[in-house]
């Protein structure tokens, strides 16, 4: 008995300490909250080519429309590149390293403010084969793979705009 009530004053301990440490939820209020307001109201412009047409993808996925009006927009300008690293005896590249960056701008529909204007970006190893076929297909779906960890970047960083940002008065009808 006494062991239990020991564990559980040492388990209470780390919750009781974090109070103070000044962490709070980011999506607290859960769909009805700031930031998911905030995230619901963001019009994606339309990115230039494949790769943009997957970051634009990617981001509806992660920026559900909330039904109403948008207020900002995001405007995103991509670098897409293929670099050759590895050289084998005959000189062909034996690996390859995709990069994708994006530098984006949140900007308030009604004013043309530049709320945010921020970059991010990520890369992947491509193992170049004798398939032509098998390496266009691993360039593709590191594209596909990269286009999804860029969107999660420029989500987290607009989400945490949004949590520090007092939200913005809403039009009267």
């Amino acid at each position: 008995m006494i062991r239990r009530v020991i564990l559980a004053g040492a388990l209470a301990l780390p919750a009781v300490t974090l109070g103070g440490c000044g962490l709070h939820p980011l999506y607290s209020g859960g769909s009805s909250g700031a930031v998911a307001g905030t995230l619901g109201q963001v019009e994606i412009t339309p990115i230039e080519g494949k790769s943009g047409w997957l970051m634009a993808t990617a981001l509806r996925d992660r920026l559900p429309s909330n039904g109403a009006a948008p207020l900002y927009r995001i405007d995103i300008r991509l670098e897409d590149q293929i670099n050759g690293l590895g050289v084998r005896r005959d000189d062909s590249v034996s690996r390859e390293r995709r990069i994708l960056r994006a530098r984006y701008q949140l900007v308030r529909i009604g004013d043309g403010t530049v709320l945010l204007d921020a970059t991010a970006g990520s890369d992947a190893g491509i193992d170049v084969v004798r398939s032509e076929y098998a390496t266009i297909a691993a360039e593709n779906t590191a594209l596909e793979r990269l286009s999804g960890i860029v969107a999660d970047q420029i989500v987290a960083r607009i989400a945490l705009y949004a949590q520090r940002t007092p939200p913005a008065p809403t039009p009267a009808p």
